[in-house]
């Protein structure tokens, strides 16, 4: 079996359009979880390779798409503030991968047939 046999399958991407404009994706999922993890939205934001700017206009716009709080600002102490989801942020991860799963779940053989087609392809 060749390396390029033997790689996992290809991966489906899960993106949510709320609407013409607003949507939730892979990135800001992995934000809020960033978030989760490292307790602020600027370090969440380095560990995406990302301004701190940036993660917080992300962070912005979600509460804002969602019309509640995903992300709720700590209080700064002796080491500065932070950053941690709210319930309902935390929900939101949760259904996100939920969604993401259960699709990838349902594409799994397509993935499958895909794959086995473009391998054929290439070696033609």
């Amino acid at each position: 079996m060749s390396r390029a046999s033997a790689k996992s399958l290809p991966q489906l991407s899960v993106r949510i359009d709320l609407d013409s404009e607003d949507r939730i994706g892979p990135g800001k999922i992995e934000l809020l979880e960033q978030i989760r993890q490292h307790g602020s939205i600027s370090a969440a934001g380095r560990a995406m390779d990302m301004s701190y700017k940036r993660a917080w206009d992300l962070v912005d716009e979600i509460n804002r798409i969602c019309g509640h709080a995903a992300v709720e600002p700590q209080a700064g102490g002796k080491n500065g503030g932070g950053a941690m989801l709210t319930p309902f942020g935390a929900a939101l991860v949760a259904r996100y991968r939920k969604i993401e799963r259960d699709a990838a779940r349902a594409v799994r053989k397509e993935l499958q047939a895909l794959q086995t087609e473009i391998a054929r392809s290439r070696k033609s």
